[in-house]
């Protein structure tokens, strides 16, 4: 998924014409650690968080791990009482 992630950025840096520096510079990183990124898919969540919102793309990243909608009452009451714990069970 990393380099997935890495692969888009990259196709998506060429497709506006900026190089690595034009788009480190855009999303106040490094430009080392855009290539690591791009090459690798290695990077920090707050890297690639910047880069995103460099290329426009950061409101694709709202879905990413939210919790499903309550389908049903009893789904609501389940989502409720969890958020009343404020701890998973085991």
């Amino acid at each position: 998924m990393a380099q997935f992630l890495a692969a888009g950025a990259k196709a998506l840096r060429l497709i506006e014409g900026w190089t690595r520096a034009s788009l480190a510079e855009r999303a106040g990183v490094s430009v080392a650690s855009l290539k690591r990124f791009e090459t690798t898919g290695k990077a920090s969540l707050e890297l690639v968080l910047k880069i995103a919102h460099a290329l426009g793309r950061l409101d694709e990243f709202d879905k990413l791990l939210k919790p499903p909608q309550a389908q049903s009452l009893a789904d609501l009451e389940k989502q409720t009482m969890q958020r009343l714990r404020k701890r998973g069970s085991r």
